[in-house]
């Protein structure tokens, strides 16, 4: 009967210490098989994949040759174990040396990773090799003034609000595993925790460079390590391709959108409709043709969305506030590039003439185009004399044409205070395909 009761006791006493978070349930320390879809880039048994390094700005590693790049992973990794290790499927750390950065970079993905912390420690996960989704004790007051009891999950790092901070405190009590769900598309992310949304589709801000650069197209995870013990397991990735990433973008804060081209005909287009055709769905400029396509509609203030694909050298344009007539660059607000920017057609070019740019009047940002040949999903809002580029989920232009004082060989632009205009493409004799093209006008 007394070994009865001792072990009634013993049953009791650890279901609740498991109740309490004082002990993990044993059910979730083995490592699991990744969901469908998803590849393991932790194995469980050592840190194939991976290397110790010092934080740094990603845009200066990628400026090293492939050489010196393997030749500083190399040398990292001798010295990764002094920090890292693996125990029970376990990725641990005791608070102490530089993060555990993948050797592999990521574009657009989802990535799920589990993670366990010690009272007082402080760390996060960076993406693209960029500070972070934040992780740190929500019960710590000595950092409530930084946010702390407002849970993890928060882009830490972000000037503005959106994202900064969780938008619910979903940390589980010391001692038990946390999960994260992390899709990142551009520098749109998310985050999940623990299956509660704390971050919801914000813009990612680049620490790096204080914030003069969006965030670097492709980079590393990171597991960052700060005040105390942190474990990780069961670290999961899935790749997104072009399709589905712009799926994603689109579906997202799309309330107010209305189609202006309904996949079959090009009613309620006018212009130079017979140098373009519908094929499957698209509206394509005919090789070799060009001119300009434009809606009937005229818009002040709004927001236009589209998929574009670029043939190799493939140009073409976005008429904005364009009045009819003329050439959009020049006699409307502005023509937008499309352009194939890495082709070496154009490796000469002035800065403003690049994908994205205002022509001739404000130059965006390079290297976020999908490879040629793939859709590309992009965003433009016109609010009074101000232009945001949105590509692929980064902000490629950001910029007020009111304050503009340069202009390529000092053009001049007689449309650029033009308050409405229609908009349409500005065909430069390539087969560019558009589809999905939907325009959200906005308030005066």
């Amino acid at each position: 009967m007394k070994s009865m009761f001792l072990r009634f006791i013993a049953t009791r006493l650890l279901a609740l210490l498991m109740l309490s978070g004082l002990l993990a349930s044993p059910t979730l320390t083995c490592a699991q098989e990744p969901p469908q879809g998803f590849e393991k880039l932790f194995n469980g048994d050592d840190l194939d994949g991976w290397y110790a390094t010092k934080t740094q700005d990603p845009r200066q590693f990628q400026k090293l040759s492939d050489q010196e790049q393997k030749d500083a992973i190399a040398a990292a990794e001798k010295e990764t174990g002094k920090w890292w290790r693996v125990e029970n499927g376990e990725i641990v750390n005791d608070g102490d040396g530089p993060f555990l950065t993948t050797k592999r970079n990521f574009r657009d993905y989802e990535l799920l990773i589990e993670y366990k912390t010690v009272p007082r420690a402080d760390s996060g996960v960076y993406l693209k090799g960029t500070p972070q989704v934040q992780i740190w004790d929500s019960t710590d007051e000595g950092k409530f003034k930084n946010g702390a009891d407002k849970g993890s999950g928060g882009l830490w790092n972000n000037k503005h609000p959106h994202g900064k901070d969780p938008l619910v405190l979903a940390d589980k009590p010391f001692g038990q595993w946390n999960k994260f769900r992390i899709l990142q598309i551009g520098a749109r992310t998310s985050v999940w925790l623990n299956d509660k949304q704390v971050v919801d589709h914000a813009i990612m801000d680049n620490y790096w460079g204080n914030n003069q650069r969006p965030l670097i197209n492709s980079g590393p995870i990171q597991l960052q390590t700060h005040g105390g013990e942190i474990r990780w397991r069961n670290v999961y990735v899935r790749e997104l391709d072009a399709n589905e990433a712009n799926k994603m973008l689109a579906s997202k804060n799309n309330d107010g959108f209305e189609s202006v081209f309904d996949g079959s005909s090009l009613a309620g287009w006018t212009g130079a409709v017979d140098n373009y055709e519908i094929v499957d769905g698209t509206i394509v400029c005919k090789k070799g043709k060009g001119g300009n396509l434009f809606t009937e509609k005229e818009y002040g203030n709004f927001v236009v969305r589209l998929m574009f694909q670029l043939p190799p050298a493939g140009n073409n344009g976005l008429a904005i506030r364009f009045p009819g007539q003329g050439n959009p660059a020049y006699d409307g607000m502005t023509e937008l590039q499309v352009l194939d920017s890495e082709h070496k057609r154009y490796a000469i070019l002035d800065a403003r003439q690049y994908h994205g740019s205002a022509y001739g009047i404000a130059a965006a940002h390079r290297g976020y185009l999908r490879p040629t040949g793939e859709w590309n999903f992009q965003e433009v809002t016109v609010d009074g004399s101000k232009i945001r580029v949105e590509l692929n989920g980064t902000v490629i232009l950001d910029t007020d044409v009111s304050q503009v004082t340069s202009f390529k060989d000092d053009a001049k632009h007689p449309g650029l205070n033009r308050e409405k205009g229609h908009f349409g493409f500005a065909g430069h004799n390539d087969p560019v395909k558009f589809k999905s093209v939907s325009i959200k006008p906005l308030d005066p």
